[in-house]
């Protein structure tokens, strides 16, 4: 087929992310990360959000969209490449990914590959959240944590069973873990009321009873500064809440920093890399 002859260059790696206006570096970073774990293979990185895209690009940072990486790739020349889903549940962003990924391929005749999200192994998901949990506890067992998941803003997803196991798993390896979301399943300012009655319940009214708030966010951005803050004030109205130190050497928490978290996008790429016998 003489179209295949202008595929002469052998694989490439696409992280597809979503982006962040003041926290783009961080991405970037886990694009140098991949990079030298795979010393062999070019890294391109792509970015869903459009509203980041245009942010950026009036400061003269350019980026593009996946659709957009994905045919420089393919009109490089590239005969496989693995898009990496940089996301942490298969929800929305993760179903558009493979969509474009299922187009591109109608007319592509490069073998285009796509990656598991972070949380959507059953063992892998269960070892993460056992270590988060001990991680953020090692200062203080005692300590209410109240996990903030982005969520989802319809609820017919396929992708919801992996965030309703995360929830409901984090509330069974401690009475102490309290789970609600910004804008998905049972969000913070639809169950705020309970939340207080749990946290009051669990500290029989003690004001100084320490509540971290831990962000479930791949990087501590504009959700981190505003919404997170804003849980934060008002769990801080009726016991000591602060939102969760870092455990990597960032100064704001974030999970994309977690070399642990790296180690399954890694491991998710191993695996596709293998699909495609290399």
């Amino acid at each position: 087929m003489k179209r295949y002859r202008h595929y002469d260059k052998d694989t490439a790696i696409i992280l597809s992310c979503f982006g962040s206006v003041i926290e783009q570096e961080k991405y970037l970073e886990f694009e140098k990360y991949i990079q030298n774990s795979f010393e062999n293979i070019p890294v391109f990185t792509a970015f869903s959000s459009k509203m980041v895209i245009k942010e950026l690009a009036k400061k003269g940072e350019i980026y593009k969209n996946l659709p957009q990486v994905m045919a420089d790739v393919d009109m490089a020349g590239y005969k496989r490449y693995i898009i990496v889903s940089v996301n942490i549940f298969p929800t929305d962003e993760h179903e558009v990914l493979t969509r474009m990924v299922k187009g591109f391929r109608e007319f592509s005749l490069a073998n285009i590959r796509y990656t598991a999200p972070l949380l959507y192994k059953t063992k892998e998901t269960s070892n993460y959240l056992n270590f988060l949990d001990a991680k953020v506890r090692e200062a203080n067992a005692d300590v209410i944590n109240l996990y903030i998941i982005h969520g989802v803003p319809v609820l017919n997803l396929g992708g919801l069973e992996a965030v309703n196991y995360t929830s409901s798993f984090l509330k069974m390896i401690n009475e102490k873990n309290l789970t609600c979301s910004l804008e998905g399943e049972f969000p913070f300012f639809a169950i705020k009321d309970a939340i207080k009655r749990d946290i009051l319940k669990l500290t029989d009214g003690d004001k100084s009873t320490k509540v971290q708030i831990i962000p479930m966010l791949l990087v501590s951005g504009n959700h981190y500064d505003k919404d997170m803050q804003e849980i934060c004030q008002e769990v801080g109205e009726y016991c000591d809440a602060s939102i969760v130190p870092s455990i990597t050497q960032d100064e704001k928490f974030n999970l994309l920093g977690q070399q642990e978290v790296r180690e399954i996008f890694r491991a998710n790429i191993e695996v596709e890399l293998k699909k495609l016998g290399l």
